[in-house]
């Protein structure tokens, strides 16, 4: 964190770097007042309550709409549509040749890709909205018709998750960068407040029952001091706990497996080329949060549809499917799936044959291990090993917060883990990016 501080303070020392951070924190401002304008047609109570009983899909939606969902405003379904467009087109990439060639045309290609995310994410937003308006249609307001209603409402919807999008775009091109990423982080943020506050809540409530219970004056004081250790001590190992989640969470982000290489020399013209010993970096979090998003939507389908839609049944499987962290096997499906799809999602964006192919193109090679085929081999095998650190790794840092938000009956300590992944694994591509901009305008300003 102090790094990421020390590294912001610097940034704004350069001219070039102040006006794109200044214009950054400007687009995030208007997305933070965007938060503030209800949406037309709708009674915020009920359209809350009955967000609220959709359960954890509910609770992860509000908390990276920064509150908008639950709060019902023209901002309500977030940047959710534009996740799930990007990662459709990023499956459909590997499995279309088009769209894998279309990416490899470098800057005119990622433009194409770009313009068809935007129409899948209009797409899904308009379903995504009409699906809310269905599920929430007793919150509608009286004063237009019910079908106009639910027309404005969408419309509402879609143009809000459009104008979102159109922000973290601005980012892109006129900000620091990394626009959508951003924008999740700072809804993510404006949420620790309030876990903050259940937080403490919840040790002062522990406190008030364990001091109810005094009978003289001295069990009262007794129960005080008890009491007070148990709503303070709660509180303080809670907080350990995140902490060393976060340092936890930050150190195997930046860890990596360093595959030394070794290149030959060359003798072009009168001049040596190669001979110099290098690595190749492979990042132990090479998935980063995707396996959780991908796992949690998976998970997140069967209790949405049933909540949506059977909402006054009471058969068990309903019931089981509407609440699933009740369930043991809600921890090992998610356990299961989490490491499921880090294998997947390394399978799809990792490609050990290109690496070994431009090793050998350039005269490099891995000491002890022939170059072609063994060397792809050799990388895949390396990969898969970090691959089940990363799920591990993965897996401990959401079901952990999971169990002991169900130990505690604390909500929004369900979510605690994927908040840290997206907050520090944002704030680690912040810096990067930012360290990589100053170091060009040091180079820029050495050459001058």
């Amino acid at each position: 964190m102090k790094g990421l501080f020390d590294t912001l303070i610097n940034a704004f020392r350069v001219p070039d770097l102040r006006k794109k951070l200044l214009y950054t924190l400007f687009i995030l401002a208007i997305y933070m007042v965007g938060g503030l304008i209800p949406s037309p047609a709708i009674d915020q109570r009920i359209f809350t309550d009955l967000v609220q009983n959709w359960g954890q899909i509910g609770g992860l939606m509000d908390i990276i709409s920064a509150g908008n969902l639950y709060n019902a405003t023209i901002f309500a379904m977030g940047i959710t549509p534009y996740i799930n467009s990007s990662i459709i087109m990023q499956l459909l990439t590997v499995a279309i040749p088009a769209l894998e060639r279309m990416q490899k045309e470098g800057e005119t290609g990622r433009k194409k890709i770009q313009k068809i995310v935007r129409f899948v994410t209009i797409g899904l937003a308009l379903l995504q909205a009409s699906v809310f308006c269905y599920a929430t249609r007793t919150a509608m307001t009286d004063a237009l018709p019910q079908w106009m209603s639910a027309i404005l409402i969408i419309l509402t919807f879609t143009a809000g998750t459009a104008f979102i999008m159109w922000l973290g775009e601005r980012i892109n091109e006129k900000g620091i960068g990394n626009g959508i990423s951003l924008i999740i982080f700072a809804g993510i943020a404006t949420r620790l407040p309030s876990m903050a506050g259940q937080l403490f809540e919840y040790a002062k409530d522990v406190y008030g029952r364990v001091n109810t219970f005094a009978i003289d004056g001295f069990a009262r004081i007794k129960n005080a001091v008890l009491g007070f250790l148990a709503g303070g001590g709660l509180f303080v190992v809670i907080s350990l706990v995140s902490v060393a989640i976060i340092v936890f969470v930050v150190y195997v982000q930046n860890a990596e497996r360093r595959v030394p290489v070794q290149y030959s020399k060359r003798v072009i013209g009168r001049k040596v080329y190669g001979g110099q010993n290098s690595y190749i970096p492979l990042k132990v979090n090479q998935s980063g949060v995707m396996p959780v998003i991908f796992t949690m939507s998976m998970i997140a389908l069967p209790s949405t549809i049933v909540t949506m839609f059977f909402q006054t049944s009471t058969h068990p499987i309903v019931e089981a499917l509407r609440n699933p962290a009740g369930h043991w096997w809600y921890y090992a499906v998610n356990f299961l799936l989490i490491i499921g799809f880090t294998f997947f999602y390394s399978a799809i964006q990792f490609n050990p044959i290109e690496i070994s192919n431009n090793l050998q193109k350039n005269g490099g090679y891995i000491p002890g291990v022939r170059p072609g085929r063994p060397t792809s081999d050799f990388i895949a095998r390396t990969a898969g090993r970090l691959n089940w650190a990363d799920a591990l790794f993965l897996s401990i840092v959401v079901l952990v917060p999971t169990i002991l938000g169900k130990l505690t009956n604390l909500e929004n300590v369900v979510f605690a883990g994927t908040s840290v992944l997206i907050l520090t694994g944002v704030a680690n591509d912040l810096v990067k990016q930012i360290e990589s901009q100053m170091v060009t305008h040091h180079y820029k300003g050495f050459l001058d």
